[in-house]
Order: structure tokens, then C-alpha cells, then sequence
């Protein structure tokens, strides 16, 4: 970075890195739960998973929109001298700055199954899906405005790896053709040949 650029990581992708190991670790805590009988029993288990499923991926889902689309309305143009930030890198950046996070709410899963078999897990997967469905709402919104939304590296360290938590003033936008990822921070499918 030259000349006063910073570094930028999408928004979309930040948010959809932790949609995959949460949804999986969910699902393995959720398998493995359903064997152990638990005190509530099986049926119990699976019906209160389920319920825990659905609020978490609506509270995920939902929450905190309007912070990003307030961020979103006001963010600046991104500078000739920016830098922005592979999709591969910034997924990576996450996962590594939670992966802490990552195994104690894999563990706590496993360890509610002893009480309710599976629901620890399917919350879990709850908020995976959730996550999911933030970054596909990030999606329509950066094709509707037709400008991906990104915001500066340096806020999100330190433990701050919310991309709409209090350390960010503000988002920076680019033409929807930028970086190497797709509105809602999937990876970009290569053009096809003809």
C-alpha cells in the first residue's frame, strides 16, 4: 500500500467465512449427538434442534441489517491507491482469527447431546445457515446498487472481526466487476468460452 491506500477485505465474503465451518461442525455435533439417548431422549433432542435450527438462522440472518445497509448507503468510493483483498485471503484471515471460537462451540455441542441428543448441533448449523443467507441479502443488495461493498483490514483486527462492529466507520465501494469475487462474496465463476 502506496500513498496513503488501505487495505480492503469484502463484506460478503467476511460474512459468508464463517457460514461453512459453522454449518458443518453443526452437522457433524448434530450426527454424532443423535446417538447418545441423552436425558430428554432422541424425539426430544431432534424436535428441540429443530426449533433452536429455525431461530437461530432467522436471529443470524436478520440481525443487525440495519447497521450494514446504514454503512452501506454512506460508504465512500474506493481509491485508485486501495487494496483490495483476495477472497481466498480474507476467508482465511477469518477462519484463523475464530478457529478458537470455532472448537469450543464444535465441543459445547458435543457436550449438550448428553442433555438434548442433536439440538446443540443443529443450533450450531442454525447459525451457519444464517450467515448463508446474510451474505446472499449482501448479494441482492450489491447487485441492486451495482457497487461491491468492502471495509478496511486494520478494523477488523484484534478480536473486532465483525465487519459491522463498533471499530468500523465506514465501507468503501467498487464497481461490481473488482476483486475476484461475486456479489455475495461466492467465488466469481469464470466467464464461459464460446
Amino acid at each position: 500500500m502506496t500513498r496513503g491506500g488501505q487495505g480492503l477485505a469484502r463484506v460478503a465474503v467476511i460474512v459468508r467465512a464463517g457460514a461453512a465451518p459453522l454449518w458443518w461442525l453443526g452437522v457433524c455435533a448434530a450426527g454424532v449427538g443423535v446417538l447418545a439417548p441423552g436425558l430428554t431422549g432422541r424425539r426430544i433432542g431432534v424436535l428441540a434442534g429443530a426449533a433452536l435450527f429455525v431461530l437461530a438462522t432467522a436471529v443470524v440472518a436478520y440481525g443487525g441489517r440495519k447497521r450494514y445497509a446504514t454503512l452501506a448507503a454512506s460508504a465512500s468510493r474506493a481509491g485508485k491507491h486501495d487494496v483490495l483483498q483476495d477472497r481466498a485471503v480474507t476467508v482465511r484471515n477469518w477462519r484463523r482469527r475464530h478457529r478458537w471460537w470455532l472448537l469450543l462451540a464444535f465441543l459445547a455441542a458435543l457436550g449438550t447431546a448428553f442433555a438434548l441428543p442433536a439440538a446443540g448441533g443443529m443450533l450450531l448449523a442454525g447459525c451457519g445457515a444464517g450467515l448463508w443467507l446474510k451474505a446472499a441479502w449482501l448479494g441482492r443488495r450489491e447487485r441492486a446498487d451495482e457497487a461491491l461493498v468492502w471495509v478496511r483490514v486494520d478494523w477488523l483486527r484484534g478480536g473486532a472481526g465483525s465487519p459491522a462492529g463498533k471499530p468500523v466507520k465506514g465501507y468503501r465501494n467498487t464497481g461490481v466487476a473488482a476483486g475476484d469475487a461475486a456479489p455475495g462474496g461466492a467465488r466469481r465463476k469464470p466467464p464461459a468460452l464460446v
